[in-house]
């Protein structure tokens, strides 16, 4: 089976397992974490030394797989890591990343139809646009595309999973409605792919080795890729996040039951209720 080496992709990978297994060593650190970050590691190398690799400049479908790896695996598994809080709890005196990570402008530009932009456009501009082709053509296009990928993917699950400290603190439901748009874009995109003209037509056919798909039927498997590779990409976040919500939920009932218990009734039931007391107290 043919690979490759990416030195960029495989040095970057090292460096940040390396500081995160240090970081967590000795911490008491939950496990589950660490193997979420590890394993969202390995997908890099996946990408970037595997046969996908080899074959990224020979198929469409492939570099479609490679983006829904980039964009929405990959980085759900380095959010689950919660990176954030292991850096502030190894760097205590991080003084100004405490003191801007919730200032103003941390919480504009993780405004919910921010992040929502910021998920969406990077795949847009990239499909719709000579971009495309032009990560085709240049190693170092194509490297800083799937930065600004990953860098994408992780925003949006970093602000929307809430295991790291985060500017915001918005609605669950926010985030269901934010993985709602997703979808329709998705399919958006999904459908223009099928039914639009090829990209980069002269580089597939002088780079089409022969046997495989067609470039036509290709680029409809791609389209099927970003379509419905990417929808059930994000299923595995929709879950964690109901399973987040459920949990808040609960630990906030527990928190009511708290002070219920510790304070006598006095007066109506709801007037005891933390709360329903300021929304019906009486004037």
């Amino acid at each position: 089976m043919p690979l490759t080496f990416d030195a960029p992709a495989v040095l970057g990978v090292l460096s940040a397992g390396t500081l995160y297994v240090l970081g967590a060593r000795g911490r008491g650190w939950p496990p589950g974490r660490t193997t979420a970050f590890l394993a969202g590691l390995a997908t890099v190398l996946v990408v970037t030394c595997s046969p996908l690799a080899v074959y990224d400049r020979t198929f469409f479908w492939v570099r479609a797989v490679q983006t829904v790896t980039l964009l929405m695996i990959t980085p759900l598994l380095l959010a689950l890591g919660s990176p954030i809080r292991l850096l502030l709890a190894g760097f205590p005196r991080a003084g100004w990343l405490r003191r801007h990570g919730r200032g103003p402008l941390a919480r504009a530009l993780t405004f919910p139809p921010v992040v929502t932009v910021v998920l969406i456009a990077p795949v847009l501009v990239l499909y719709l646009t000579p971009l495309y082709d032009l990560t085709l053509r240049s190693a170092v296009v194509d490297g800083l595309v799937r930065l600004v990928l990953l860098l994408a993917g992780f925003t949006y699950f970093w602000t929307r999973l809430g295991l790291d400290p985060t500017p915001r603190e918005d609605p669950h439901l926010v985030s269901v409605w934010i993985a709602f748009a997703e979808v329709i874009f998705d399919g958006a995109l999904g459908l223009v792919l099928w039914l639009g003209p090829l990209l980069a037509p002269a580089h597939y056919a002088a780079a089409h080795p022969g046997w495989g798909p067609d470039p036509r039927t290709d680029q409809i498997i791609g389209a099927g890729v970003l379509w419905i590779g990417g929808d059930v990409a994000g299923l595995p976040f929709v879950v964690a996040l109901f399973v987040r919500w459920a949990r808040d939920d609960e630990r906030r009932a527990k928190q009511i039951d708290g002070q219920l218990d510790e304070a006598p009734p006095t007066g109506l039931w709801w007037e005891n209720d933390p709360a329903l007391a300021e929304r019906f107290k009486r004037r």
